[in-house]
């Protein structure tokens, strides 16, 4: 048996265009490379998407990759992550399912007397395997479907079995995200053979006594400046089972060729750290390559504005570089500008506006004049409902604004 462990791509979080495109790039390399491997199944252990309403243009690619492997029949098994769902708990997860292109492992129901989490398993027709997995919710709000969970029937049943989660597992936790909530192991029911686990970014494999293996695969594509810089690539696991012996692969997804450049600029002028980006990259082949690049430190005079990004970004893209990124948040000047800042909340200051700008044109007195801009702007500061359409939601402010118009 093999199958395929992925996580984690947040399809739609970055807003480049050409960030976006590598990040579906990501996906359709990924199942190519499932297919080509033979896998007899894929698990993704949530946040397929970033948002709960992914971009339809994403969707239609995601929707006919999925068709393409149940045509080939190789299921998908999956879980909502933290980002899948909206503030009502809807999910694009359920929606997949219901047209038949993958399956939400996680089922079950609640015990109205004691108010314990029954899950149940899904058994993959090919294999046997027995699945099922929890779903995961921001800020740790999972937590307490963990503490309800009815362990025994998970932790008694026989054969192959694997337990999906999207949480951060304490004892999982990487270096750099120690400070972090988590939960403990002790959360998960005992006797699986393999923990498919999603929303920690960084690839961890842990045995655990009792437990057995427990996994994070990282990202299938980086998701931010920091992930980019300190991964470069997705990845996911492989898993093999042959004759009751489970190996565990590590498969890195490299979609892309990156060249990272973290610059100290401390003590440096605007322009000796323009020479010096470009002269890192002078003898570089950066064609069709991502770039990073990250300045630190504090400038010996000029201001972060100063230094000339337009040729440096100029000079790489005549080389051929698919894609740059500047990140300057750790780099400071030590020229300021003095700039005022009112210490009203915003409220009192969007009310100090309109009253210096009242009786403009007077067809009201400068009270009833005040009242009806205040409630305009409320009116108009509504947002489109979730299920609301287009014109039930123009419609709907077109009736408050008569309303207060007396139309």
């Amino acid at each position: 048996m093999k199958y395929a462990h992925l996580a984690d791509l947040h399809l739609g979080s970055w807003r480049d265009d050409k960030m976006r495109e590598l990040s579906t790039k990501a996906f359709l390399t990924a199942i190519d490379d499932c297919v080509q491997k033979q896998v007899d199944f894929i698990l993704f252990a949530g946040d397929l998407f970033n948002t709960s309403l992914p971009n339809l243009d994403t969707l239609k690619i995601v929707t006919k990759k999925l068709k393409d492997l149940k045509d080939k029949n190789i299921p998908v098994y999956a879980i909502a992550g933290s980002h899948d769902f909206s503030p009502t708990g809807k999910t694009m997860i359920d929606v997949l399912e219901n047209a038949g292109l993958l399956i939400n492992v996680c089922k079950g129901s609640v015990n109205q007397e004691n108010k314990q989490l029954h899950l149940g398993f899904t058994v993959d027709p090919k294999t046997g395997t027995k699945i099922t997995g929890m779903l995961g919710k921001k800020g740790l709000l999972d937590k307490i479907y963990y503490q309800n969970l009815f362990l025994e029937n998970l932790e008694q049943e026989q054969g192959y079995k694997i337990f999906m989660f999207h949480t951060t597992l304490s004892e999982l936790k990487p270096k750099h995200l120690e400070k972090i909530e988590s939960q403990p192991v002790s959360f998960l029911p005992k006797n699986f053979h393999y923990y498919a686990g999603g929303h920690i970014h960084h690839p961890t494999k842990v045995h655990q006594e009792g437990y057995g293996t427990l996994t994070y695969p990282g990202a299938l594509f980086p998701n931010n400046f920091s992930e980019l810089e300190k991964y470069s690539k997705g990845s996911y696991f492989l898993v093999t089972v042959e004759n009751d012996e489970q190996k565990v692969e590590l498969v890195p997804l490299e979609i892309i060729k990156h060249n990272s450049l973290i610059l100290n600029c401390h003590r440096k002028t605007p322009e000796v750290i323009s020479f010096e980006i470009l002269n890192h990259f002078h003898e570089l082949d950066v064609k069709e390559s991502l770039i990073t690049i990250r300045l630190t430190g504090t400038l010996d005079k000029g201001k972060v504005s100063d230094i000339n990004f337009k040729e440096v970004f100029s000079q790489l893209y005549s080389k051929g570089a698919f894609f740059i990124m500047k990140n300057t948040a750790q780099l400071t000047s030590e020229e300021f500008e003095e700039i005022k800042i009112s210490h009203s909340n915003p409220e009192n200051v969007e009310e100090e506006i309109i009253k210096e700008h009242l009786q403009q044109i007077k067809l009201f007195d400068r009270d009833s004049e005040l009242h009806l801009t205040k409630s305009l702007m409320r009116v108009l500061n509504t947002t489109k409902k979730e299920g609301e359409t287009v014109t039930d939601f123009q419609g709907r402010v077109k009736e408050e604004v008569s309303k207060l118009l007396n139309l």
